[in-house]
């Protein structure tokens, strides 16, 4: 099979999915369907084809989290669950419209958290699967792809004028191509198609993943002369793959699927699953880690050579190697401007961002992959710098274990590994081939719920592993407008707002940004159901979205998260706000309503279950009043840390300063999962750098040594 012909095989693959839930979960969801879509533009095909389609949207969730959605529909079908709510002893399909509304908003806000997080979990999945439908997109103004019209708003498309060789974004005359023809595979990839057997092989290097921290890795250590073997759990795509048809592609370039939650679905985690990770469907946003931070690792941890001075050298040269740079004025969208705007009229702090992007052209979709290849991820910059300098790849690779081989004597080289991994079949995403790879070194860039995992499942986990995770627990303020923001459109996140980050003069507060929205994921983002979210959902184009980001771990001494591996090998998330750090987010809430305000927005509302809504600048503080609990208030986070984090203490650490884990010569860590601490500022550049730093320190420290 030629290279070009295995890529063309890659592509697309039609995936067999069957059915997951029982007759009478299915029956369940068809009953809460109509109460959870009411008013809602109705879709075209009929209630079971719509019931089949969210039966399938589950194939990607680890089986456990398939089977905890099916107990939420076995319990919200049953006469408990709505005696419980409304006292009637029946079944909720045998209720009155009237009476299903009245029920469905009680297990939002019940006492009883089960109730609440099984209603929560079914409504997400509903309104998701629903607004993924084009004529649902169509009937509420979405403007859908930008590749196939012309430009609607003037913030998007490439802008007028001359390119200036330190902007990002393109200016002039430029034609966007509607079809865009696979390359072939460059060389080193291997993709699961082209696995016909199992295989063995050997390796100086391993490297766990294709993200900020992974990427970067293998790249430094390729160019230093190591054969590096990578292994990517996700697919290989390319600017080929990335179509802008939301839906779609967030179920292919999300981690399960982009349902993955924390195990009460308080918090939707959202982290990349494909080549170069979270870097593919990130906003782009690069910010250096706060001075204050770094002080603090130094002092707190026990972290060295990290210090302000010895990292600003690190992330100019970070910043070069992926083209960041400042986002001119004339470039921001309606949606940038309010923070922009409403900021400087409060006199707070805010600034231009840094993006990494070349001739971005604003189309909107960064969160499903860059068809313009603007965007400068580890996909177009390291992943490509380490196949050059000899590395492989192994996407659509799953790592079971990893096996210390030898006993550790202390000297020279480290004790052989094996990595255990197995490779998927891209038709249907179940095993095909075994690969087992030995090397003295290993790298585990799996992302803060990917890399403790992996450990526990070798029976290398223990003390610090899987504790302090950390989220940047994040929610989100809408304002409706009078004019167009189509937050659709445009460069999502271009300014950043940091007043509030050292809140009330402590290290632990909180920050401003905006998100981009495109409809299947804002229809499950927000609040409410029925009517209610018909009437949010009407005004897509006229709202605009704030998010408030905190810093959590304010009370240093707690983990307020953790992930762990049960003996059925199922992996546990599990994330609560501390008093301090639900301080931090309910005054985030009224923060962030002010910048609304003060940018001309006509009312603000929250994402608690029931929002909070106000149409004054003089009320704002009533939003704080409201809970902050789990499934109270739409909460996610897509800078999921810690888990792993350096530290000279074993005990509440997984990891040296050097990034080793500690007792396991040669076993690295290098991505988030590392961080000591929450960081302040979105983590991308933070990963990238630090890991610089630890490959560089390890390439040094195995030099001569481990080559074959």
């Amino acid at each position: 099979m030629t290279a070009a012909a295995v890529s063309s095989e890659i592509r697309t693959p039609p995936r067999v999915v069957l059915p997951h839930l029982s007759r009478a979960q299915r029956e369940s969801l068809a009953a809460l369907a109509p109460c959870v879509l009411r008013g809602a533009p109705p879709g075209t095909e009929p209630a079971s084809e719509f019931v089949a389609r969210c039966d399938a949207r589950l194939e990607l969730l680890p089986a456990h989290r398939r089977a905890q959605l099916g107990l939420a529909l076995d319990v919200l079908g049953g006469r408990t669950s709505v005696l419980l709510a409304i006292g009637k002893a029946t079944r909720f399909a045998s209720l009155a419209e009237n009476d299903q509304a009245r029920c469905f908003d009680r297990w939002l806000n019940s006492a009883l958290a089960p109730l609440r997080s099984a209603s929560h979990s079914v409504r997400r999945l509903l309104l998701a699967v629903h607004y993924a439908r084009p004529e649902v997109t169509e009937a509420i103004g979405y403007a859908g792809p930008m590749h196939l019209r012309s430009p609607r708003v003037s913030w998007e498309g490439p802008m007028v004028g001359i390119s200036r060789a330190d902007e990002p974004v393109a200016r002039g005359e430029i034609s966007l191509p509607t079809i865009i023809a696979p390359a072939p595979l460059p060389r080193g990839v291997i993709p699961a198609v082209a696995m016909r057997a199992d295989l063995h092989r050997t390796a100086d290097v391993v490297v766990i993943g294709t993200g900020a921290g992974g990427a970067v890795t293998a790249a430094r250590l390729a160019e230093a002369g190591f054969s590096v073997v990578v292994l990517e759990s996700g697919a290989y795509r390319t600017r080929a793959d990335f179509d802008e048809r939301e839906a779609e592609l967030t179920e292919q370039l999300y981690a399960d699927g982009a349902l993955r939650t924390t195990d009460d679905a308080s918090v939707a985690l959202v982290q990349g699953n494909t080549v170069g990770g979270s870097t593919t469907v990130n906003w782009m946003i690069m910010l250096r880690t706060p001075d204050f931070v770094l002080d603090q690792w130094a002092s707190e941890s026990g972290v060295y050579g990290m210090t302000p001075r010895e990292m600003s050298a690190v992330f100019e040269r970070v910043e070069r190697e992926v083209h960041a740079s400042a986002v001119p004025e004339d470039a921001h969208s309606a949606n940038n401007r309010i923070l922009l705007d409403g900021a400087r009229s409060l006199g707070w702090k805010v600034s231009t961002a840094q993006i990494n992007a070349t001739n971005c052209v604003r189309c909107g979709f960064c969160g499903v992959g860059c068809r313009h290849d603007a965007k400068q991820s580890t996909l177009v910059t390291f992943v490509p710098r380490a196949l050059t300098a000899g590395a492989t790849l192994h996407a659509d690779t799953h790592v079971d274990r990893i096996e210390v081989r030898e006993r550790d004597t202390g000297a020279g080289t480290p004790p052989l590994k094996r990595v255990h991994a197995t490779v998927r079949d891209p038709y249907s995403g179940r095993p095909a081939r075994a690969l087992t790879i030995d090397a003295p070194i290993v790298v585990v860039a799996g992302g803060a719920i990917g890399t403790p995992a992996l450990l526990q499942r070798s029976g290398l986990g223990g003390g610090g592993v899987g504790q302090w995770l950390r989220l940047h627990p994040t929610t989100a303020v809408w304002g409706r407008y009078d004019h167009e923001i189509v937050t659709s459109t445009g460069i999502p996140l271009t300014t950043m707002c940091d007043e509030h980050l050292r809140w009330r003069g402590t290290d632990f507060g909180f920050w401003i940004e905006t998100p981009p929205m495109h409809p299947s994921f804002t229809a499950a983002a927000m609040p409410g159901f029925g009517r209610s979210h018909r009437e949010l959902m009407s005004s897509f184009n006229q709202l605009g979205v704030l998010i408030g980001l905190t810093r959590d771990g304010a009370e240093r001494s707690r983990s307020s998260g953790r992930v762990r591996v049960n003996r059925r090998g199922e992996t546990s998330i599990e994330y609560a706000l501390t008093r301090e750090d639900q301080r931090r987010v309910r005054a985030s809430l009224s923060a962030t309503a002010q910048l609304h305000f003060a940018a001309g927005a006509r009312e603000v509302g929250t994402m608690h279950s029931t929002p909070i809504v106000v149409r004054a600048a003089a009320d704002v503080a009533r939003l704080e009043e409201g809970s902050v609990g789990p499934n109270r208030i739409g909460l996610f986070s897509a800078h999921v840390n810690g888990t792993c984090r350096m530290g000279t203490d074993p005990s509440t650490s997984g990891a040296t300063p050097e990034g080793e884990r500690h007792g396991v010569r040669g076993l690295y860590i290098s991505d988030g999962s590392l961080l000591p601490t929450a960081l302040g500022v979105n983590p991308q550049e933070t990963i990238m750098a630090v890991a610089t730093v630890l490959a560089e320190r390890m390439a040094m420290r195995h030099a001569g040594v481990t080559r074959n």
